[in-house]
Parts: C-alpha cells; structure tokens; sequence
C-alpha cells in the first residue's frame, strides 16, 4: 500500500498592477513615443533638400522704363520686356499653350509675377517641368515664345535669365526670389481677376 501524499493545488494568485507601477509605465511609454517622434522630425530636417535661394548666377539686370499705362501694342510679337509701359489690365498667372501678348504680362511683371517663357522646340517633357513652378507658387506665369534667345527665359521686374535645360536648378532659385519679391513695382498687385484664361 503506497502512501500517496495529497496536494492541495491553490489557484494562481493574479497579480494586480498598482495604480503608481501602471501610471509609470504609462509615461515611459509616452517618453519613448515622444523620442522617435523627435528623431524622426530630426531625421526629415536632416536630409529635406535646402530651398535653394538668392539671385541665380547668370541673372542680368535689365533697366526698365517707369510702370506706365498705355493702350494698344507697343510691344513686337517675340518681344519679352522685363518691365516698362504697359496695359492698364494685368494678365491672370498660370500656364498658356499659346503665346500671350506682352503688354499684360508686364503689368504681372510690375505685380511681382515671374514670367517663364519657352521656345515650343524644347518638347513636352520639358514644358511639363516648366509648368510645375506655376502649381508652386501662385505668381508665376508660363507661356511659348517662337523666337528666343535662349531655349527658356525667365523674367521678372528688372531682371532676366536665360537658360537652356528645363530642369536647370536655376529656374527654381529664380522663381523662388523673384515671384512676389518686393523689389516690383506693386508687389502685393493681384495676379487673378485680370485677362486671359490659364490652363489648369
């Protein structure tokens, strides 16, 4: 006869989390959230490409006559002035697939607007990179020139630059400095509820 020697199994007692110890770890948790959240913001900082800024090499300035209003045309039809007379309406800022008459683009010139023209022989791939800059910031005009002397121009009050490849670094830097720059004659001027329908 085996002597069996009885066990009596109690349950597992469960532990219960005090209030202080669930309150702890609550705010480590928090802490580490808030560290990535931290390295994260760090990290976008850290390798977000800088704006690029300041007036472009090869920017030339251009003497201007004084921002007068003028009817009629006083412009040629390939003409692309950086400032002078003008129409007394302005043209409305974005893109146009045809040419645009000068004597209204001006008047955005004197509003602070930038005006981006291009040969149409520079192909659609490239006019698409142009019309990018007029989605980013809202006084900027593009639109075809036939005769150039360089494959795009970039106008704005007073200052020119010509450049040949559409995704030239420089024709960020010169929208970046020039579009609403307060060196125009009337920089806070609208560039809507003026002529001309801009594609969207």
């Amino acid at each position: 006869m085996s002597n069996k020697v009885k066990v009596n199994k109690k349950p597992a007692k469960r532990r219960s989390v005090s209030p202080d110890r669930s309150a702890q770890l609550g705010k480590r948790v928090a802490a580490g959230i808030g560290v990535i959240v931290v390295l994260a913001i760090v990290g976008v900082v850290a390798f977000s490409p800088e704006p690029l800024d300041g007036v472009p090499d090869g920017t030339e300035t251009v003497e201007v006559g004084a921002p007068q209003h003028v009817e009629g045309d006083i412009h040629d039809e390939n003409e692309v002035p950086a400032g002078g007379e003008h129409n007394p309406r302005w043209l409305n800022c974005g893109y146009y697939p045809e040419r645009v008459e000068a004597e209204f683009a001006v008047h955005s010139l004197e509003h602070g607007a930038v005006w981006i023209t291009y040969s149409p022989s520079i192909g659609d791939t490239a006019v698409e990179q142009l019309r990018r800059h007029v989605g980013r910031l809202e006084k900027v005009i593009v639109s075809p020139v036939d005769e150039l002397d360089s494959p795009i121009l970039l106008t704005a009050w007073g200052q020119q630059l010509g450049v040949d490849e559409a995704d030239d670094e420089r024709i960020e830097q010169f929208v970046n400095e020039f579009a609403g720059s307060p060196d125009a004659p009337e920089p806070g001027g609208a560039c809507t509820g003026g002529v001309g329908s801009p594609v969207l």
